[in-house]
């Protein structure tokens, strides 16, 4: 197993990507915290699930908004495993409305959620990784940060605010030998995604490469890649994971 002895932390774990990931983390011989927003019986019935598979995992109730409960989770995290080896910062929401109709709110939830969360979080973990002198940091941008929808000023403005503050953590980081990099997903079928997928689902299979949709696993696998010593020479990075979706005159 890859990641036999290491310890992981997902934001935003108990469903759709995040879940994916855990799982994914945990088969490969991960220690895996996840945090959740509101549904605790997801996050009860995937702990349950791992143990059952002979795997240690715990769920911690957050509101990814909240720095003061971040830093409450990695001193946990850390207080439990005594390390944090892998952050995995996954929360995420919509607020889609276009921008003259966008209440001030739809603006700053998605901001919070999406942005301000991986800062928090980012910053307790990486103190202790400095400490180790070993990390891995992966946060889960979209293609949406580089390619224009339309209603989707706020969310597009976190993701490519995401992989900016990836490049520059990487290079601060990169002489304790903590990587960092993201993972930039296409339409991956999620909850999150339903709505259109219900409404334009065979339109945008039209538009991937691959002609179908991205399942979480896809980006689970990336998050174990980079989260492995096989990806220790690469940071910085944005991983697209599209299906090529974005190949030829974008999105």
């Amino acid at each position: 197993m890859k990641l036999a002895g290491k310890t992981a932390l997902v934001t935003g774990g108990s469903r759709g990507i995040g879940r994916a990931v855990v799982y994914a983390l945990a088969k490969e011989g991960a220690k895996v915290a996840f945090t959740y927003n509101s549904n605790k019986e997801a996050a009860d019935a995937l702990v349950k699930e791992l143990e059952l598979d002979q795997r240690e995992a715990v769920a911690f109730q957050a509101d990814a908004a909240s720095g003061e409960r971040a830093a409450e989770v990695v001193n946990a995290v850390v207080e439990k495993w005594e390390k944090i080896d892998i952050l995995v910062n996954n929360a995420g929401i919509i607020r889609d409305n276009l921008l003259v109709r966008m209440a001030e709110d739809e603006w700053m939830d998605v901001i919070n959620t999406n942005l301000n969360s991986m800062y928090h979080y980012c910053k307790a973990a990486v103190t202790h990784m400095m400490s180790a002198r070993y990390g891995r940091v992966i946060n889960i941008s979209s293609v949406a940060g580089r390619y224009g929808n339309p209603g989707q000023t706020n969310y597009a403005a976190t993701k490519g605010g995401i992989d900016g503050f990836s490049r520059c953590l990487a290079y601060e980081m990169g002489k304790r030998k903590i990587t960092v990099n993201s993972i930039a997903p296409g339409f991956i079928a999620t909850d999150m995604t339903e709505a259109i997928r219900n409404a334009a689902g065979k339109e945008i299979k039209k538009q991937i490469a691959v002609r179908r949709l991205g399942e979480p696993e896809d980006i689970a696998n990336a998050v174990l890649f980079l989260a492995s010593d096989d990806a220790s020479y690469i940071t910085g990075q944005i991983l697209t994971v599209d299906g090529g979706l974005t190949l030829g005159s974008g999105m």
